[in-house]
């Protein structure tokens, strides 16, 4: 026991301390519940259905594994007939829900993005003392509940709902418009969820814009409108990334929105992965499509990063 007293004394110590944190907060709620999935999405539950029975069995004193990997395989291709013939691949439902969930949480982001710079550049170049009950107002959604505020929608969007009869009252339309449980009823509930995970890292990489570089740019004949676009917005370059993956990669695993809002063209890996694990309680497979759904976002998060460290590292170099 005295080796782990000095394991832990050597932690708390200084950098190590520091930097150990974060690590241990990685280790604790990131990589310990995805070994988890992962040791779930091969295991062959059996007829007890049990998600933790053994990977291995020992027959005569051989070592027997049990893996099975067909959860992983079954989401590009299925099979089609009780001869185990493979279908075609991407024919599955599993395959379509992943695609349905990037193209919702793409369009997702792009809407976050395009509605969010605005308000953030507002606020950011308002009185300061303004600027505080702006971001009172962004930040009062999370005041209530997640669940209510999506309900909300409904009512707001369904055919006889406050929408509709707003535009048959000034008589735009002669029928109710049916918007919800569509693809707008959809990126309505998204954007309105996701805007202020938008607007906050915009607003404080914003805030930091010197505002004479504008200057200098309209000194040298710059329109208003081009000074934007050669000066501001690559300045808050690490807004933008910061706010679209704050934005995309939640909304790629959105479960509340597509059960409420969406309808049966709309069903999300999110939705999948709760099917599979409670409705058909096959936690083997359903822990294979949230692996696959947390590699699909970390492999693309990872090789930018990578990229990018390499790039400012060279931009270093020709500084020195």
């Amino acid at each position: 026991m005295n080796w782990i007293k000095r394991l832990f004394k050597g932690l708390l110590r200084g950098r190590t301390a520091v930097i150990g944190v974060p690590y241990l907060w990685l280790i604790v709620f990131f990589v310990l519940p995805f070994l988890v999935l992962l040791r779930i999405s091969v295991t062959h539950i059996g007829p007890d259905g049990d998600p933790f029975a053994p990977l291995y069995t020992v027959v005569d004193g051989t070592v027997q594994w049990l893996l099975r990997y067909e959860n992983y395989l079954s989401i590009a291709r299925d099979s089609t007939d009780a001869t185990g013939q493979t279908g075609q691949f991407g024919q599955t439902i599993y395959f379509t829900a992943y695609l349905t969930s990037l193209k919702y949480a793409a369009f997702t982001t792009a809407l976050c993005l395009l509605l969010g710079y605005p308000f953030a550049w507002f606020i950011a170049r308002s009185r300061e003392s303004l600027r505080t009950p702006m971001l009172m107002m962004v930040m009062l959604p999370f005041w209530t509940s997640l669940l209510l505020r999506v309900y909300a929608w409904k009512g707001l969007l369904a055919d006889q709902g406050l929408f509709n009869r707003i535009f048959m009252a000034l008589g735009l339309i002669d029928e109710p418009l049916h918007m919800l449980y569509s693809d707008v009823s959809m990126l309505i509930g998204m954007t309105y969820i996701y805007l202020p995970f938008m607007v906050l890292p915009l607003y404080a990489n914003l805030t930091k814009l010197d505002n004479r570089l504008l200057e200098a740019a309209n000194d040298l004949g710059a329109s208003p409108w081009k000074a934007f676009w050669l000066v501001t917005i690559p300045l808050s370059r690490a807004g933008i990334i910061a706010g679209c993956m704050l934005v995309f990669i939640p909304a790629v695993g959105e479960f509340v929105i597509p059960s409420l809002l969406g309808g049966a063209e709309n069903i999300m890996i999110g939705r999948v992965v709760w099917d599979e694990m409670f409705a058909a309680n096959n936690w083997p497979r359903a822990s294979a499509l949230a692996v696959v759904m947390i590699l699909m976002i970390l492999i693309p998060l990872g090789i930018y990063y990578y990229y990018s460290g390499k790039q400012t590292q060279a931009q270093a170099r020709k500084g020195q």
